[in-house]
């Protein structure tokens, strides 16, 4: 039987395949730098969560200096990334199209079915999380997505990965080892490509 996989989270259980992070937050952006993530980016599995914030305090010039610096970082050393994105969708479409990026994952996706679509429409994936399920249409867009783009977390809520997944399976009206197995397959897609 396949195992959970929680793409990105705050609190590692051990009990899932939860792949390594390493960069720097937006809302970090003003008094953290690149400096800090280019030792550790060699043994992380994934550059993230980086991105952009328009409701953060931190400048957003200085949000966009610093994630360009990491989707460079994470484009030399073939790593994916992961995307934090609050209010910033277009802007970031059109920082990623500057990139060749091994993966690309919308953490925490809350958006619409048009925005998801977009995305997948360059082959990023979509991460959701329990804030997700808050939002009709970004329930809408869960609904949408296909199996081969979705990936699911439980970033620092206090949930459990099996409670999202059972939602999500709900939602998207398979069984939990459906989703499983697809989720795997997107996940050993994007980490057994060679280094």
């Amino acid at each position: 039987m396949s195992k959970f996989v929680d793409i990105h989270t705050h609190h590692p259980s051990g009990l899932a395949i939860e792949p390594t992070a390493v960069g720097v937050h937006p809302w970090d952006a003003a008094s953290r730098s690149i400096s800090e993530v280019e030792p550790l980016v060699s043994a992380a599995d994934i550059v993230g969560e980086i991105g952009l914030d328009s409701v953060c305090k931190v400048d957003i010039e200085r949000q966009t200096t610093i994630f360009r610096e990491q989707l460079a970082l994470a484009e030399r050393h073939n790593k994916p990334v992961v995307i934090h994105c609050v209010r910033t969708f277009e802007q970031i479409m059109r920082i990623l199209a500057d990139y060749h990026l091994r993966a690309v994952i919308f953490h925490g996706f809350i958006g619409s079915p048009e925005q998801a679509k977009r995305a997948i429409e360059k082959g990023y994936f979509l991460s959701f999380g329990e804030p997700s399920f808050a939002s009709p249409r970004t329930v809408l867009a869960l609904e949408q997505t296909p199996l081969s783009s979705l990936f699911l977390e439980s970033d620092e809520r206090p949930v459990t990965i099996e409670d999202i997944y059972a939602k999500a399976a709900v939602i998207k009206r398979v069984t939990i080892d459906e989703l499983k197995n697809s989720i795997l397959e997107n996940y050993n897609k994007i980490f057994s490509k060679n280094e």
